[in-house]
């Protein structure tokens, strides 16, 4: 167990970690809707860091320090359907993820045209 402040920071932050990235992120509770169990899942990616510290600084006025942090990200990525014994995955279409691929795309497309143009003037 921990001993310091410092320490059970780490300890939390560690637990906390854990707890997040569970499986109960990824697969939701199923639900029933007319007659079909749906499953929702997610993928789900996380991170985390640390920091430390202590010392005495130059001016001898001693010294400490620490940090952490952690971030999480889940996106949907579909849902499981079991109906009637059988079941069968159902892919979520993420409409922004295809109106930035279009984007990216036409300003691809954009220079190439113009590339073209130019090198007809020429």
């Amino acid at each position: 167990m921990p001993t310091t402040d410092t320490e059970q920071a780490i300890f939390d932050n560690i637990r906390g970690t854990r707890d997040a990235l569970s499986v109960r992120r990824v697969f939701g509770d199923p639900y029933m809707l007319d007659g079909v169990t749906l499953i929702p899942v997610a993928k789900v990616s996380g991170g985390g860091g640390g920091g430390g510290g202590e010392g005495t600084g130059p001016d001898e006025s001693g010294g400490h320090g620490f940090g952490t942090g952690f971030g999480i990200h889940a996106r949907p990525v579909g849902v499981y359907r079991v109906h009637d014994g059988s079941v069968s995955w159902q892919p979520t279409v993420d409409v922004d993820r295809l109106a930035r691929g279009g984007q990216v795309l036409a300003g691809i497309a954009t220079v190439c045209l113009a590339l073209v143009f130019m090198r007809r003037r020429h």
